[in-house]
């Protein structure tokens, strides 16, 4: 056939998919640009009926639709021709009669649009489809292997209900519509940590769409709530904003003490303080205490050498890292009342606390010495590269 004869020629093609999450396409189902040579009830080579059109192949469908579920087709893919089995389905978008198309087998979600196409078409669409999937380069075929997460969140995090990394989420200003600004003031809030002797390791930085949803009527008026779910009532006003989210790690090492009270103590003896940018440092330590025995005395003197603070991460699991900065530029964090529940509750019932301590690069042989100042290995988190 010419070249111009096939501008004008028009074969039976699959124009499109209605599966918009092509990275799960594979060669087994119908792609983009497959020119339909033939279909079949069964895989005979002899039982295929070809069709010069949309129209004909939709009935030869109906007709194999009315005794089965299934069909096989014979497709046209580059310099050669693919056998696919796939289910025969309504096509919605016949609206004056009933019309038949394909789907995948293996994918409900993978449904043909047929069309009458030239070769040219055809072939444009091929190329976009081979790219997608990358026939000639997929590499080696993939296989699950088994993986004993248990083992492995239990030696390699400091706490298994924790994650190591943390973040923190900044929302626009009033009059702050472009994100450079809400990027230096996280930029501001990070850099000022670690000024401060607060031992931070950046991990990357990226923007996030957050809804924020107010209360229309006039008791909860000005009340704001972020979500990340999509519905909403009548009584709510939803809005969509560009938040950005900084990511870091706690230092080199997330050190895990437990502190163990003894008869007749009271407390556990330490005092902690907020910082300006909103986390929990140790304030002092009092000697012959249960926080004194874990090494955390230890800690803080060596803290207070180097000029850096002594941070504590996470008290039994729940973190004390700082989580959001609001449109007004309020920095929300854990509740002081609520450590001092926590510690006091412990203590009134005799039980052990454990809290994780971010830790500069020489804290770490220092801590890891330190009598009963761990239940396990500390997990020393390095910097990527």
């Amino acid at each position: 056939m010419s070249s111009s004869s096939s501008h004008s020629v028009t074969v039976v093609c699959v124009k499109q998919v209605k599966q918009d999450v092509a990275d799960e396409w594979d060669e087994s189902m119908p792609l983009p640009g497959d020119i339909i040579e033939g279909v079949a009830e069964h895989d005979v080579d002899d039982a295929f009926i070809s069709a010069k059109a949309r129209s004909e192949l939709s009935l030869h469908l109906g007709k194999i639709n009315r005794v089965a579920e299934h069909a096989w087709l014979k497709v046209r893919r580059g310099p050669g021709t693919v056998k696919l089995r796939v289910c025969v389905v309504p096509d919605r978008h016949g609206k004056l009669q009933k019309r038949f198309t394909v789907r995948a087998e293996t994918d409900e979600r993978h449904v043909a649009v047929l069309a009458d196409l030239t070769f040219k078409e055809c072939f444009d669409l091929q190329e976009m489809s081979r790219r997608v999937i990358n026939l000639d380069f997929r590499g080696f075929r993939q296989k699950g292997i088994k993986y004993d997460w248990k083992n492995k969140v239990g030696t390699y995090l400091p706490d298994h209900r924790a994650t190591v990394v943390s973040s923190i989420l900044f929302l626009p200003r009033a009059r702050e519509a472009s994100t450079d600004r809400i990027t230096g003031r996280a930029m501001a809030w990070f850099s000022a940590a670690m000024s401060s002797g607060i031992p931070l390791i950046f991990i990357n930085i990226q923007t996030e769409q957050v809804m924020i949803t107010s209360e229309r009527n006039h008791a909860t008026a000005g009340k704001e709530t972020i979500r990340g779910g999509q519905q909403s009532n009548s009584n709510t006003v939803v809005n969509i904003e560009k938040g950005i989210r900084l990511w870091f790690l706690p230092g080199i090492a997330e050190i895990l003490l437990e502190l163990f009270p003894e008869t007749g103590e009271s407390r556990f003896g330490l005092d902690m303080r907020r910082t300006e940018e909103g986390f929990i440092c140790v304030n002092s330590v009092t000697q012959g205490t249960a926080a004194a025995r874990a090494g955390l005395g230890d800690l803080f003197e060596e803290a207070k050498r180097s000029e850096h603070l002594l941070i504590v991460s996470r008290l039994q699991g729940k973190s004390l890292t700082p989580s959001t900065v609001d449109s007004e530029g309020l920095i929300h964090c854990c509740d002081n009342n609520e450590i001092k529940e926590a510690l006091f509750s412990a203590m009134e019932r005799r039980d052990s606390i454990q809290l994780h301590v971010m830790s500069w690069p020489k804290k770490t042989t220092a801590a890891s010495s330190a009598p009963t100042s761990q239940s396990g290995p500390a997990a020393t988190l390095h910097p990527p590269n």
